[in-house]
């Protein structure tokens, strides 16, 4: 398999969007760590720490998310330079690293959506409960 210029181009409006979606995630759960971290300061809470606690393991995710996202994206733009000068096989190793950073930062961000959705699941059932 010979690799052109457009293949590792290819990815950059796919990396491109993850680390839009990845800072929109990030964004909206700072924002759930400023109020939780107001409220305990009012009124502090176990439940709060827990909830903060599990916060910042999401965040974690989302930074190692984001870390992983750039990686795979310069080494796409490393990946054409390589490219540019002729060493195929430099290239396609480098682009095989740059999918398998993708293909990691996909799996963490599988992770926190599921940190996510069980934090829900005991919200509501918190409230069936009432």
């Amino acid at each position: 398999m010979e690799l052109t210029l457009t293949t590792p181009a290819l990815l950059f409006p796919t990396i491109s969007l993850l680390l839009l979606a990845y800072t929109n995630r990030f964004l909206a759960i700072a924002n759930v760590i400023r109020g939780l971290h107001s409220r305990y300061e009012t009124q502090p809470s176990d439940i709060l720490l827990g909830q903060i606690e599990g916060l910042r393991l999401r965040v974690g995710l989302i930074r190692n998310m984001q870390a992983l996202g750039i990686s795979s994206l310069f080494l796409c733009v490393l990946c054409m330079m390589i490219i540019y000068v002729g060493w195929q096989q430099g290239a396609k190793l480098i682009f095989g690293c740059s999918l398998l950073l993708l293909l990691v930062s996909l799996g963490l961000s599988f992770r926190e959506i599921q940190l996510s959705t069980n934090a829900l699941n005991l919200l509501l059932r918190d409230l069936k409960r009432r």
